[in-house]
C-alpha cells in the first residue's frame, strides 16, 4: 500500500484508484511536522467505511520540506486510506488551489471535509468550479499563536457557508452555536478510539520497552503523549513528577512526542538534576506498545479537543490523570475512570498523581473504569456510525437501522468495522 501512500499531486496517473459507484470524501487538512491526533480520526477513517457508499481519501497540504511528514504518510499506509500530498509554500502559494481543484474533478468529490480553518476556506473558494456538499469537523484551535485570532475570524466566517459541521466536544459544539449555527446543521461526534489496537496485553512490568530504556525493576512509569508545545504543559508535568520523586516514590517520566518546545524541556531536565529520571523519546511509531510500560498517564494540557491520546491510555487500561480541559471531563468520571485536576497547576497535578502512585489498588480501579468508558462510549466504530450517518442525511440515504441506534442512543455496535480491500 506504499504505493498509495507517497504520491506527486501534480500527477493524477499515479494517484489511487476510486472505486466505481462511490460517493467520494475528501479529507482535507494542513499538516507540519509528524501530524497530531485528528489525522489518526482521519486516516483510520477509511477502512471502517469501505462497506459503506463512500469512499474516503486524504489531501494534505504540507511545507515541501518537513521531514516529519514522512510519519504522516507511514500512517496513512499503515491505515490503508489513500493519501495524496500537497506540497504547501504558504499563504501565498496559489498553485495549492490548483491541485485541490485538480483532485476535485479527477474524483468527481462529492463531500470536501475540512478540517482547519484554510481547509475550510479553500473548500469554500473550490465550490462555484467544483459542486460539492461541504463538511467539516472543529477539533478546537488548541496552538495559540499571533495569528490564530486571524484564524478563528477566518473559520467564524467560513463556517456558516457549510451544510454540517462536527464538533469532537461539548465546548466545541457550544462555540459553533453560539456564533449562530442552527442546531440541525451540527452534530457532537466525539474522537473514538480503536479499541481492538489500543487494549491491555501485558502488565506494566513485562514491557521490553522498560529494558530498552533501560527502566529498573519495580520503578513506576508515568508516561505523557504529545506534541511539545507550550499549551501541552509538559513542565508542569516535569515538576510534577519531581515531587514525587522528593516524597520517596520510585518513578521515572517517558514524554513521547517532538515540538518547538523541545529544547526548553531538555534543558529544564537538566537543571532539575532528573536526566535519569525524565526521558524525552522523541516521536514513536509505537504508541500502542508505549501505554503497555505505562503505571499512570498524565496529561497536563491548558488547551485541547478530546485529545486521542487520553482515549488511547484508557482503552489501554492505564489509570489517567487529566486537567479539566474541553471535553475531557465529559470522558472522564472523577475517581472512577481517572482523577481530574485543575488547569495550569502544578500542586494539584502531584498529589493526585501521588494518589495514584501510591496505591496499587486505586490504579487497578481506575484502570478497569477507563477501559470499560471506552467500550461502552467511545469505540471507534461508534464514532463513525455517527459520521456515516451525517453523510447519509446529507445525501438524503435511509439510515441503516444499526447506525441509528448507535447515533441514537450512544451504545451499541456499527456493522461497518475494518475491511481489508484490495
Amino acid at each position: 500500500m506504499s504505493d498509495q501512500v507517497k504520491i506527486d499531486s501534480s500527477d493524477p496517473a499515479g494517484w489511487p484508484l476510486a472505486p466505481a459507484g462511490k460517493d467520494v470524501v475528501l479529507h482535507t487538512r494542513v499538516v507540519t511536522e509528524t501530524g497530531g491526533g485528528p489525522d489518526k480520526t482521519i486516516l483510520l477513517s477509511s477502512q471502517y467505511l469501505a462497506d459503506s457508499p463512500y469512499w474516503l481519501a486524504a489531501a494534505y497540504m504540507h511545507p515541501p520540506d518537513d521531514k516529519g511528514y514522512d510519519a504522516v504518510r507511514k500512517r496513512a499506509a499503515d491505515f490503508r486510506c489513500p493519501l495524496i500530498s500537497i506540497p504547501d509554500r504558504g499563504a501565498t502559494d496559489i498553485s495549492v488551489l490548483r491541485q485541490m481543484l485538480k483532485i476535485c474533478r479527477h474524483y468527481k468529490v462529492a463531500v470536501w471535509h475540512g478540517h482547519d480553518y484554510k481547509s475550510n476556506l479553500i473548500g469554500l473558494m473550490l465550490r462555484p468550479f467544483w459542486k460539492m456538499k461541504l463538511v467539516t469537523t472543529l477539533h478546537g484551535w488548541v496552538k495559540h499563536t499571533s495569528r490564530t485570532p486571524l484564524y478563528y475570524k477566518i473559520d467564524r466566517m467560513c463556517l456558516p457557508w457549510y451544510e454540517h459541521v462536527m464538533a469532537v466536544s461539548d465546548d466545541l459544539y457550544e462555540e459553533a452555536r453560539q456564533i449562530g449555527l442552527p442546531e440541525s446543521k451540527l452534530t457532537l461526534i466525539q474522537n473514538g478510539v480503536d479499541e481492538k489496537t489500543f487494549r491491555r496485553r501485558m502488565a506494566p512490568a513485562d514491557s521490553p520497552l522498560r529494558r530498552e530504556f533501560n527502566t529498573p525493576p519495580g520503578r513506576l512509569v508515568i508516561g505523557g503523549v504529545g506534541r511539545l508545545s507550550p499549551e501541552k504543559a509538559f513542565d508542569n508535568l516535569i515538576k510534577a513528577t519531581a515531587d514525587q520523586i522528593r516524597n520517596g516514590l520510585d518513578v521515572e517520566l517517558w514524554i513521547v512526542g517532538d515540538g518547538d518546545h523541545k529544547p526548553e524541556l531538555q534543558k529544564m531536565v537538566q537543571e532539575m538534576g532528573l536526566t535519569d529520571r525524565v526521558k524525552l523519546l522523541g516521536f514513536r511509531s509505537d504508541t500502542p506498545e508505549i501505554y503497555q510500560a505505562l503505571d499512570l498517564f498524565v496529561l497536563s494540557s491548558l488547551r485541547e479537543g478530546l485529545p486521542n491520546v487520553v482515549l488511547e491510555a484508557m482503552a489501554t487500561s492505564v489509570a489517567v490523570v487529566s486537567t479539566r480541559v474541553a471535553g475531557v471531563p465529559k470522558l472522564i468520571e472523577d475517581g472512577v475512570s481517572g482523577l481530574l485536576v485543575p488547569l495550569g497547576e502544578v500542586e494539584p497535578l502531584s498529589v493526585a498523581m501521588g494518589r495514584v502512585l501510591a496505591d496499587a489498588n486505586l490504579r487497578q480501579q481506575l484502570a478497569q473504569g477507563a477501559r470499560k468508558t471506552i467500550e461502552r462510549e467511545f469505540s471507534f466504530s461508534q464514532r463513525m456510525a455517527k459520521e456515516r450517518a451525517v453523510y447519509d442525511r446529507l445525501f438524503k440515504r435511509p439510515v441503516q437501522e444499526t447506525w441509528v441506534k448507535t447515533l441514537d442512543s450512544g451504545a451499541g455496535t456499527a456493522t461497518a468495522g475494518p475491511v481489508e480491500t484490495a
